[in-house]
């Protein structure tokens, strides 16, 4: 598996972020709507989210055109980030298939060696 970019890594980090805020946000709402204790989780993670999701998009979609995903990889990361703590995931699979990487490093990675390659 090839090394991450430094792009691959922004992306991991902001989908950490996402992830981060979403589970702050679902605190907030469980002590907001189930025990009435306060509003303020909410409040700040609302907030948070809202900015980490708008990040998370902008950054997928660089991302994606800059590492060449696809559309098909670019559209289920941009979906990753509707059900929550789901970014996290998207971000493991990216990784493990070698879709953070520079699109050369990435070939490079798949081609096998010429050394090893029986001759004729």
């Amino acid at each position: 598996m090839p090394p991450m970019s430094r792009l691959g890594r922004l992306f991991a980090v902001v989908a950490w972020i996402e992830a981060f805020t979403w589970a702050g946000l679902l605190v907030g709402m469980f002590l907001k709507y189930v025990t009435g204790t306060t509003e303020a989780g909410v409040w700040l993670f609302g907030r948070l989210h809202g900015g980490a999701f708008v990040l998370f998009v902008v950054v997928t979609l660089v991302v994606g055109i800059r590492l060449r995903w696809g559309w098909f990889r670019t559209l289920v990361a941009l979906a990753s980030s509707v059900p929550p703590l789901t970014t996290l995931l998207a971000e493991w699979w990216l990784k493990r298939t070698g879709h953070l990487a520079d699109p050369a490093e990435r070939e490079a990675a798949r081609e096998p060696d010429a050394e090893l390659q029986p001759t004729r």
